[in-house]
């Protein structure tokens, strides 16, 4: 499988990346095991989780995703040969969003316990803290890496003048700068990522691990009617989102490729953000054996010129 380099680093990833979202949420931890086995055993090495997954069900309190992970390393023994990736700074029940370096310290303890692991590869902000400086933010990771609990970081959800600025502050300063980026960014979430982060993306050498590269599920083609809103429990706010003539549009052509590449409709949404230039490795989850498949193949799915073309222009634009 093609290696792809995580920003200036020397971490080599899959063109794809696990979304840790799910396990311990929809996909139970015996099922989470299994979708795991099946994945690592096609090669994908790199996960990508929280610390907050998934604090927004009825009786979790945050964590359960990466304790999950943990426990599969443990009983796999194979965390020497993974990437994971986790996240800090969204809100655990403090009520706020916070990247205070006295937090971050206490975070990454609690996540390196979860998943049971002496280091974490890509430690990434989760969301924008604009009361905290950078100098503190980074300053705070620097410390984390010479402590050896941190390979990399990156950051989530970052505006492109906010990105600018953080990177601005390492040069200045001296410190870690984020060497990945992870944006929303699918064939219906387009505008946001291309209009400006894109750009300091490719001009910086960042790593783009874009989130959501299903739009959650809309572009495997399940929800065509809001008759389908009932097929999961995000299905009622998908159909509210994203079917319309915009969405509708894109799904024709995700079929209409698929048809002629004898490929489904995730394969084909999955495969059109692979080769993108600036993309590293888009995530996405599955949380039952049977979609393993679609990730599977997405990776060895050539699209042509004409292919993406006809993806480009139904999803141009926006609603």
């Amino acid at each position: 499988m093609e290696l792809r380099r995580l920003g200036r680093s020397d971490i080599l990833v899959p063109p794809l990346c696990i979304g840790g979202n799910v396990f311990g949420w929809t996909a139970d931890e015996p099922t989470s095991f299994r979708l795991l086995d099946a994945l690592f055993e096609a090669g994908f090495c790199f996960i990508d989780t929280a610390d907050v997954y998934s604090r927004w069900v009825e009786g979790h309190t945050g964590g359960e995703s990466e304790a999950v992970i943990g426990r599969w390393m443990k009983a796999r023994g194979n965390r020497d040969r993974l990437v994971i990736a986790t996240k800090v700074g969204a809100d655990m029940g403090q009520g706020k969003v916070s990247l205070k370096p006295d937090y971050i310290r206490s975070a990454v303890e609690a996540s390196l316990a979860r998943l049971q692991t002496d280091t974490i590869d890509l430690y990434q902000s989760h969301y924008d803290d604009p009361d905290t400086p950078f100098e503190e933010v980074l300053g705070a990771y620097d410390e984390l890496i010479r402590a050896g609990k941190v390979r990399l970081i990156g950051a989530s959800n970052l505006s492109a003048p906010r990105l600018f600025e953080a990177l601005a502050v390492s040069t200045r300063e001296k410190l870690p700068r984020y060497e990945t980026l992870q944006p929303e960014y699918n064939l219906y979430a387009r505008a946001g990522y291309e209009a400006d982060i894109e750009a300091v993306c490719a001009a910086s050498g960042l790593g783009v691990i874009p989130y959501f590269s299903l739009a959650a599920g809309f572009l495997t083609g399940k929800y065509r009617s809001a008759a389908d809103a009932g097929k999961s429990t995000r299905g009622a706010s998908l159909v509210q989102k994203y079917l319309n003539p915009r969405g509708e549009r894109i799904l024709a052509a995700l079929d209409e490729v698929a048809a002629a590449r004898g490929a489904t409709p995730a394969q084909v949404a999955l495969a059109w953000i692979i080769a993108r230039p600036s993309i590293t490795a888009p995530i996405a989850s599955a949380s039952r054996l049977e979609q393993v498949g679609d990730l599977v193949a997405s990776v060895d799915l050539a699209l042509t010129g004409a292919d993406m073309a006809r993806l480009d222009t139904a999803s141009a634009g926006k609603d």
